[in-house]
């Protein structure tokens, strides 16, 4: 006899969910993209966020044994998930919400730098190697053993070795500016939940069809203990744009409130458009 088919959580327990892992000691960052997934995927239910976690614990089991040191760890990725898997990316993937899914990244082997750095974070540290996220401006890449080593890796890439030189390339590009020994360090799990919702917030701003996403993707940030406090004013917009001109208009205010005690001048503009969102109704 089949199984019972999972009931799907609602939004609120999604929410619930979510506001609570990032609250927790140490929060499990396959868990938090797993559940930010499950808010663009209906289909995507509680055995199909264990069965995401059981194919990372799989992947990280088929790593050799008695690895030692970081670059013998991003070979034996770059091996694993690079080229027996093939995981990877290219420029067709940024046009894709998939690409900022972790389950559906597993499943299509494609994805954004940052959610197949997610991939490579989850698999090495089920295997106890010394790993950690490098949130270079653009481009997301990952590190292994001691950061000061600058043992770096492109999963984008299928696991390319990094120099310090390509990374200083990356930035450049990216930035115009020179690589700053700030940008190395470690990114923490909730610094990347984070940066994959920005990515999220920026396809769906392309796509005024897609405000749905764009709200539920700000609404998961606003969840995060530490966040930019824009976001809330953001939100308030996406309200407007939904049709909810009343809501939309009332979180203005309540954000205008806040700015008016250190720029009055910028918190009568927000109330300005509040009272043209408001005029909308007429």
């Amino acid at each position: 006899m089949n199984p019972e088919p999972a009931e799907r959580p609602d939004r609120d327990e999604l929410y619930r969910q979510f506001a609570e892992e990032a609250r927790a000691e140490r929060p499990d960052l396959a868990l938090l993209c797993l559940l930010l997934g499950a808010m663009a995927d209906p289909a995507l239910d509680a055995h199909g966020i264990d069965a995401a976690q059981i194919e990372l614990d799989e992947l990280a089991g088929r790593l050799p044994y008695g690895i030692r040191g970081g670059r013998a760890w991003a070979s034996a990725l770059a091996e694993l998930l690079g080229e027996r898997c093939g995981f990877a990316g290219s420029s067709a993937d940024y046009q894709r919400l998939e690409s900022s899914l972790l389950h559906e990244v597993l499943r299509r082997r494609r994805g954004l730098p940052i959610t197949l750095s997610v991939v490579w974070i989850e698999v090495a540290r089920r295997a106890g190697a010394p790993v950690y996220g490098v949130a270079l401006p653009g481009h997301f890449v990952v590190g292994f053993g001691d950061p000061a080593e600058r043992v770096l890796a492109d999963p984008f890439d299928g696991g390319r070795p990094m120099t310090g030189q390509d990374a200083e390339l990356l930035v450049a590009g990216a930035t115009g500016e020179p690589l700053e020994e700030s940008m190395l360090a470690p990114a923490r799990p909730l610094e990347i939940v984070l940066r994959i919702l920005n990515n999220i917030r920026a396809w769906a701003a392309t796509r005024p069809e897609r405000t749905d996403v764009a709200l539920w993707a700000v609404d998961l940030s606003l969840l995060l203990p530490s966040h930019p406090a824009r976001l809330r004013y953001e939100r308030a917009q996406l309200l407007v744009q939904s049709g909810q001109f009343l809501r939309g208009a009332a979180e203005m205010e309540e954000y205008a409130d806040v700015v008016g005690q250190v720029d009055p001048a910028a918190a009568e503009a927000i109330r300005h458009r509040a009272r043209a969102a408001r005029s909308l109704l007429n």
